[in-house]
């Protein structure tokens, strides 16, 4: 993991994510036929992955989401991975997809589709009262929708970026 204040290699401690870079070693990597995306990814000799990391006390790397999912709430910064996780703890709810909504004032609200196990039962107020009661006020999300399924790729991950929330949600 890099970011401008730690281009010394010497790692602290922090809870602020940052963006994870590995050393590109090999000349000539890049992305196929993408000049411009191999230039954006490895502009000054680290490939930036796209995750977003922090360190701990222990020195061990932890993953926190990916960049492109990072919702930004009224200058807050939102970890979708976060927030799936908390949701993920209560015993009716099967998967989650933590997203973006625009927002005219505040750039995005959070906003959750659920998928509850098989003969569970939990009402959205219910889904968003135990994620409020976990996370800070700024990151719980104040939309919370029951699914059936959610959108995945052919190694059954969430596709987050095929996640809809109901058009009554929508500006």
């Amino acid at each position: 993991m890099a970011d401008d204040r730690q281009r010394s290699g010497a790692w602290t401690a922090s809870r602020t994510p940052g963006t994870w870079r590995a050393p590109d070693r090999k000349p000539g990597q890049g992305y196929w036929g993408k000049p411009e995306a191999t230039a954006e990814a490895i502009p000054d000799s680290w490939f930036r992955t796209g995750d977003l990391a922090k360190v701990d006390a222990d020195g061990y790397f932890h993953i926190v989401g990916r960049q492109k999912d990072l919702i930004i709430r009224g200058g807050y910064n939102v970890y979708p991975r976060e927030i799936e996780e908390v949701l993920h703890e209560h015993q009716a709810v099967g998967e989650g997809a933590v997203i973006g909504i625009p927002h005219a004032e505040l750039g995005e609200e959070v906003g959750a589709a659920v998928k509850l196990k098989p003969e569970a039962t939990a009402t959205p107020a219910e889904l968003r009262a135990f994620a409020r009661e976990r996370v800070a006020a700024y990151k719980y999300p104040r939309h919370v929708w029951l699914v059936r399924e959610l959108p995945k790729g052919s190694t059954g991950k969430i596709l987050h970026r095929e996640v809809r929330p109901p058009q009554d949600l929508l500006p």
